[in-house]
């Protein structure tokens, strides 16, 4: 090729597919069920899952706080772990099962770790409350499955329930308002112990 000769590449959609026109978003076919109720969906594929949780489907108890991954208000269970819906995008989720805030308990029939968070004042302002709560769910799990954390004194043992397990497990949730001791006592009393 001859200096200062522009090489041409082909375009993105292959040989006989029409490249998108510049600027327009690529989309892409995202099936999920959230909350036990199935969606099928069309998105550009940039979209995270959090945006597609509230923006979509209009699940607002999930909270955009950070959108970096810092803060955990955006919190959510994916085929039953736990993540921050900010970080992933919703193409990457295609079949999956969502769990989010509103799917956990309604008004009248409260989970049980949200009447915990009501009780014992887990939350103040309560905007990091709906990723807290989905994390404590999901941190119960962790440790009834035996999960080590860094925490975790022997990694040949099942992790026991103790305020340094739950406080390192949590530690991916920030609470501005500082309620971390009523949020531990909130997560102790659904495990049923004492921490």
């Amino acid at each position: 090729m001859p200096l200062g000769a522009i090489a041409q590449t082909p375009h993105a959609g292959g040989a006989g597919t029409p490249a998108a026109p510049a600027g327009a978003p690529v989309t892409s076919k995202v099936s999920l069920r959230v909350n036990g109720k199935q969606h099928e969906l069309t998105v550009d594929t940039r979209t995270s899952l959090l945006d597609v949780l509230r923006e979509n489907l209009h699940l607002t108890g999930t909270k955009k706080g950070c959108d970096q991954g810092q803060c955990g208000a955006c919190t959510v269970i994916l085929d039953g772990r736990r993540i921050n819906s900010c970080l992933s995008l919703a193409i990457m989720h295609d079949g999956s099962e969502v769990t989010t805030i509103e799917g956990l308990g309604q008004p009248g029939k409260l989970h049980p770790m949200q009447a915990a968070f009501v009780k014992h004042d887990g939350y103040q302002c309560g905007y990091c409350t709906p990723g807290q709560i989905c994390s404590a769910v999901s941190v119960l799990d962790e440790i009834r499955k035996g999960v080590p954390s860094h925490v975790t004194a022997d990694l040949n043992q099942k992790p026991l329930l103790s305020i340094d397990e739950i406080r390192e497990r949590m530690s991916g949730n920030i609470c501005r308002c500082g309620a971390y001791s009523n949020i531990v006592d909130a997560i102790t009393e659904v495990a049923g112990g004492k921490a």
